[in-house]
């Protein structure tokens, strides 16, 4: 209960809470993912080495560019919302969609060349994991722009904005975020560490 001249307290975390779980959840189930890929890597350090130098690193910077705009521009998003400014934010979640279409076209693109270069789900230890975490992310991917949708309709409803209609807004981003994390960590085991 509030007091005439006192503010309800702020909330800690942006979104719904179902959401934090979800995150809390696939970071648990990427943990698990990263634990089997170590440890395979541990086993055999030389053939993961030799076929981590066929991935181009240059890809994996921009891609790893790509996606950390895109979670600037879902930031501005956010904030925008907050204050009211739809337009502003509108462009901010379809620029974020477009950062996200071009990190998947640059992940197709990718995986073509590593076909072409006769590197499969099959070939070795290393490509497994590779083709596999990247598939995995690739899936959330294409999931959080169906979710970035879901904010796009919500900005653009006529219907008055609540305090719901932000947090759904913020708990998309709260998903957005979460891919771009999980491609920072899938980046750097894949990618840069030696």
């Amino acid at each position: 209960m509030t007091h005439l001249g006192t503010a309800a307290p702020a909330k800690f975390v942006p979104g719904q809470p179902d959401m934090w779980a979800f995150v809390f959840f696939e970071t648990l189930v990427f943990t698990g993912y990263f634990g089997f890929y170590l440890f395979y890597r541990a086993q055999s350090p030389a053939l993961f080495l030799q076929a981590q130098t066929q991935l181009d690193l240059r890809i994996g910077v921009l891609n790893t560019l790509v996606l950390l705009v895109s979670s600037w521009s879902m930031a501005r998003c956010v904030q925008s919302a907050r204050a009211g400014a739809y337009r502003p934010a509108l462009r901010d979640v379809f620029l974020t969609a477009c950062f996200g279409l071009v990190f998947g076209g640059s992940k197709v693109f990718e995986w073509v060349e590593q076909a072409r270069l006769g590197n499969s789900f099959t070939s070795n230890d290393f490509f497994t994991y590779y083709f596999f975490l990247t598939g995995i992310h690739f899936v959330h991917l294409l999931i959080g722009v169906v979710v970035l949708g879901v904010a796009v309709h919500q900005l653009r409803s006529p219907a008055p904005r609540s305090q719901g209609s932000q947090e759904l807004v913020e708990t998309c981003a709260t998903y957005w975020h979460t891919v771009d994390f999980l491609w920072v960590l899938i980046f750097a085991l894949l990618y840069v560490a030696r």
